[in-house]
């Protein structure tokens, strides 16, 4: 029986833990940390709520340590992605149908496991499969998580809520269907909860799932679901798979049930991605909807006015932060000639005092990249200044050694040329190139900023000049999604700021708001009219 409106009120953000020396949580992360290295974890698929073991083993080691192994997963073939498609396609009528209350409920309580019980096991999982520092862990695969949980089941409730005007004698209301058919969620290593976000939105909203994660990230995306079982999610409703990128693809695409995309990755693979689902657009039962976040080339502009010391904070933690593998990291920076000296002398100073190594050792800023892959396209471009006649040049680090882990230095270039290739190209990695502009020229200088590249992600201005301020927020209004006034342009926050680019960065589709639940709705509107006419003519027949 269902005779109530139920409200989920606003949540509050998760507060970060410090993981201070002494601390409790500390000591308790790095338990965590020492149970998982002990053990080597047998990673199973998740189709139909069992766990699937049979296919090729595949080994996961941490990126920073990659003679130890953690453990292996079972790649997925194309007949377990079909699996997973009829397992999903099953689930979908009992899952469509479950009052909303209950399929809330299923995901707060998901929130409150990994807020208590899972905490330091997902950040320790998030610590050695994507090598992240513990705070990075936290502020990743705890906080923004649960906020995401929380949030978004707040958000659905307001959705729900909103309904028509009704005229004398109708009623009119607004039911919200999820799609017809089933989404597809393709996630990145890069945060784990993002990893967990994109499948459980659309399934918040009724929807059912086929969850591929990235190869990086399955070692903890497999913790999240293990969460969500505990949690109450029926079978079928997420279905968790590890194939090749092009296979899935393939198969979903060609599904006439195939009724969303919910994305994060590189923009090549997206346009890719909405290139086939173009080419099949008359198989599908509707039209899909595609959602995705992309690459970056994210900016810092520092007007003539800015602080200096400011700016140079906002380099060094914006640009190598979890070794900038963040689509809204710092990459270029432009800084104006009165400031030019002291900022690069204090920002080269705090990256000199940047400590690198594995995740195990709290006081190491820099860990590793992800893969060999990462490693070797980061490496071209440090390469490529070594070697450059002169139109750059490497002013911070530049080292690198892949013998242990894939660590590379944080890197800073200083280039003479505003279109050199490291301020234009997304590098994905602890790589920032600064150029210097004439302090005169800071006018000019924001045709530059909004042109070089094709993304428009996130960006940053620092400046104390309110008029300035105003001017250049005005003149960038179109270069970035996610846009910041003395500030480093990384750490959105769930409920705070909402995340999303357009341009080549992606739909903008504000993932940690309202505008992204509504992506996995389909309103149907009623009109009940209680007297309804038995003649034909209206008063005006009359004569």
């Amino acid at each position: 029986m269902n005779n109530a409106y139920f409200d989920f009120a606003e949540p509050k953000n998760e507060p970060v833990l410090n993981y201070g020396p002494g601390s409790h949580e500390r000591k308790e992360l790095q338990k965590a940390v020492a149970e998982l290295k002990a053990q080597v974890r047998d990673i199973p698929m998740y189709i139909d709520g069992e766990e699937v073991r049979n296919g090729e083993k595949k080994d996961i080691h941490p990126p920073h340590e990659k003679a130890h192994l953690l453990g292996h997963y079972y790649q997925s073939n194309e007949e377990h992605v079909h699996q997973a498609i009829d397992s999903a396609l099953a689930a979908r009528e009992s899952w469509a149908s479950t009052s909303w209350e209950h399929r809330a409920n299923i995901f707060l309580k998901a929130a409150d496991l990994l807020a208590t019980k899972y905490r330091f096991r997902m950040n320790a999982a998030t610590m050695l499969g994507q090598s992240k520092n513990a705070y990075q862990a936290e502020i990743d695969s705890a906080c923004e998580l649960i906020d995401f949980l929380r949030f978004n089941v707040h958000f659905v409730s307001q959705i729900y809520k909103g309904q028509p005007l009704s005229s004398p004698g109708i009623n009119n209301r607004m039911e919200y269907r999820p799609l017809e058919g089933f989404i597809l969620a393709v996630t990145p290593f890069n945060f784990t909860a993002i990893g967990g976000n994109l499948p459980t939105a659309p399934a918040m909203c009724g929807n059912v799932v086929v969850w591929k994660p990235a190869n990086t990230q399955i070692y903890s995306a497999s913790v999240f679901m293990e969460i969500l079982i505990e949690a109450g999610l029926p079978a079928g409703v997420i279905n968790l798979i590890y194939p090749p990128g092009a296979m899935v693809g393939e198969v979903c695409y060609a599904h006439p049930d195939f009724a969303g995309i919910h994305f994060t990755g590189s923009t090549g693979v997206f346009q890719s991605m909405w290139k086939s689902i173009g080419m099949n657009i008359a198989r599908y039962k509707s039209y899909p909807r595609i959602v995705g976040e992309t690459g970056g080339k994210d900016f810092v502009f520092a007007h003539p006015s800015a602080h200096a010391a400011a700016v140079a904070t906002g380099l060094a933690r914006g640009a190598f932060e979890y070794q900038g593998q963040k689509c809204s990291a710092a990459s270029r920076a432009y800084i104006p000639s009165n400031l030019a000296d002291e900022i690069k002398e204090k920002l080269i100073a705090q990256v000199k005092t940047m400590k690198m190594g594995p995740v195990d050792d709290f006081t190491n800023f820099i860990n590793a990249v992800i893969d060999e892959k990462a490693f070797n396209s980061i490496t071209k471009y440090i390469d490529a200044v070594k070697s450059s006649n002169g139109a750059a040049k490497i002013i911070c680090g530049g080292n690198y050694d892949s013998s242990k882990g894939y660590f590379i230095e944080p890197t800073i270039i200083e280039t003479t040329d505003a279109s050199y290739s490291s301020m234009c190209e997304e590098i994905f990695g602890p790589v920032l190139t600064i150029y210097t502009y004439e302090a005169d020229n800071w006018v000019e200088m924001l045709d530059v900023v909004d042109t070089t590249s094709p993304y428009a992600l996130t960006g940053s201005i620092f400046s104390q000049d309110r008029y300035a301020i105003e001017f250049m927020a005005k003149k960038l209004v179109n270069s970035a999604g996610n846009f910041y006034i003395n500030d480093k342009p990384t750490g959105a926050v769930v409920g705070q700021q909402p995340f999303g680019g357009a341009r080549a960065s992606g739909t903008n589709d504000k993932a940690g708001s309202i505008l992204n639940l509504y992506r996995w709705l389909s309103p149907r509107t009623i009109k009940e009219t209680y007297v309804p006419p038995t003649d034909y003519k209206y008063p005006f027949h009359q004569e």
